[in-house]
């Protein structure tokens, strides 16, 4: 339609259209008609809006043809836009669950993975790690304050190369991983340390390793046998309670029947003349005299047991360790003197305490049972000497130094060998020779527990075999 129009402007713009145009409008005298010019130009004016019209219709019919298929097009955008928008909310909050869920999944296993550090770092155990080389995967806090490595330092190198003071062997490692079950190891040095070791490998893993947990039991054990040991002494002072009175009462009629008889035979005597020289009778009255002497001495020890027995708490108490020392004394006169050639009250004692020494706390009848074991062991050190010419002596000093009490009983007798003093201490060791009734040195065992676990104390012994020995105690005042 437009292009019609366009032919028709253009025909009727040419010169001679134009020249043809202005023929037909004038008349017959050569004068414009102007009522054909317009009629003409109505009717040009007609067909021009006429076709206007028409191509505007035509155009607005296709306009809106293609308005209805752009609505439609433009709904159907909407609705495909309004599906990916549901679709990508959808998506969208799913993955934000899901990276909520992982975020939360995430901060449980750094909480986690924190509250296993956390305990591994604060066990009570040392807790190692090894991979089948060899090699620490796992070292805890009570690792490094035991071995003085820090973690840095030892992960990822060899186990003994890293901590060459570690009791456990590769050969129990071996057979862990091997038998692939666990090991309990006990270890301990006595006195000293007592540790329980678990060896156990890892299941499930991609590489085989084995976990060494070593836990540090010596206070328990220390106190377990100061428990033990508590109980034998006060089964031990019940035991003698009631030897002593079993024994005490027929003791008594025995002591009171010899003074009876000896009094009764001094009687005879008298009165009859001429045998007061009697050899017989002063031999009868010797041993009557020799029975009753020994007799009050079996009461004496007697006495010492009943006095053991009352005194003994659980409980410490202020003493002075120079009275415990003297009783001490007494109770070794009274108790060591069976030997024939020796007897306890015919050792020479010097005594060096210094002065004003002040009280300690501390478990008197314990330490009264140390310092009688120590002169039982002197005594039979004195009786085995190889110099019997030599005058026996016992040496007690008593000092204070450092806010400590420090204690020595020394000998002349026949001194121990370097491997006697070394396992001295040590439970059923004994420097007698087989077959002797009487074992003074395994008891010093007892001592060394009396002084370093009951009162925390130091206990040490010198000594040579031509010389003598000495005991050296030290307890701490405070």
């Amino acid at each position: 339609m437009n292009k019609s129009l366009l032919f028709l402007f253009t025909l009727l713009s040419s010169p001679l259209a134009q020249a043809s145009l202005v023929q037909l409008f004038k008349d017959e005298q050569g004068k414009t008609n102007w009522q054909y010019v317009a009629n003409w130009s109505s009717g040009i004016l007609i067909i021009i809006l006429s076709i206007v019209i028409t191509t505007l219709f035509f155009t607005w019919l296709k306009a809106r043809r293609y308005n209805r298929e752009l609505e439609a097009i433009r709904s159907d955008l909407e609705q495909r836009v309004e599906e990916r928008t549901a679709t990508l909310k959808e998506s969208n909050q799913l993955l934000e669950e899901e990276i909520a869920q992982h975020v939360i999944t995430t901060n449980l296993l750094r909480s986690s993975e924190s509250y296993i550090r956390s305990i591994l770092k604060s066990m009570p155990l040392m807790l190692i790690g090894l991979n089948k080389a060899g090699q620490i995967t796992q070292w805890n806090q009570r690792a490094e304050d035991i071995s003085g490595i820090p973690a840095d330092a030892a992960l990822g190198r060899n186990l003994w190369d890293t901590y060459p003071g570690i009791t456990v062997s590769p050969n129990q490692i071996d057979r862990a991983r091997e038998l692939n079950e666990t090991i309990n190891i006990k270890q301990s040095q006595s006195g000293l340390y007592y540790f329980d070791i678990t060896i156990y490998p890892l299941q499930d893993q991609t590489e085989t390793g084995v976990v060494i947990l070593i836990d540090d039991v010596t206070r328990k054990t220390l106190a377990d046998n100061m428990l033990i040991h508590n109980d034998k002494l006060s089964s031990m002072g019940e035991l003698a309670a009631t030897m002593a009175h079993d024994i005490n009462t027929p003791l008594q009629a025995i002591l009171f029947d010899l003074n009876s008889y000896q009094n009764q035979l001094r009687k005879s005597a008298v009165l009859r003349d001429g045998t007061q020289n009697n050899p017989e009778l002063d031999r009868l009255s010797n041993l009557l005299t020799d029975a009753s002497e020994k007799g009050r001495h079996v009461a004496s020890i007697i006495n010492n047991l009943l006095s053991f027995a009352r005194g003994r708490t659980d409980k410490k108490q202020p003493a002075l360790m120079s009275d415990i020392m003297e009783h001490a004394l007494g109770l070794a006169r009274d108790v060591l003197s069976s030997h024939e050639r020796l007897k306890f009250r015919d050792i020479r004692i010097e005594r060096d305490y210094e002065a004003n020494l002040p009280s300690i706390n501390c478990y008197v009848v314990e330490l009264q049972q140390v310092f009688l074991n120590l002169f039982r062991h002197a005594y039979d050190a004195l009786l085995s000497t190889a110099h019997p010419d030599r005058e026996p002596v016992i040496h007690i000093q008593l000092s204070e130094c450092y806010d400590a009490l420090w204690i020595k009983i020394q000998h002349n007798g026949k001194g121990l060998t370097s491997e006697e003093q070394m396992y001295l201490f040590e439970p059923f060791f004994s420097n007698q020779p087989d077959g002797d009734d009487y074992d003074a040195g395994k008891r010093l065992s007892f001592c060394y527990f009396v002084i370093t676990e009951q009162h925390q104390g130091h206990m040490a012994v010198t000594s040579d075999v031509d010389v003598g020995t000495t005991f050296h105690m030290q307890l701490d005042l405070k």
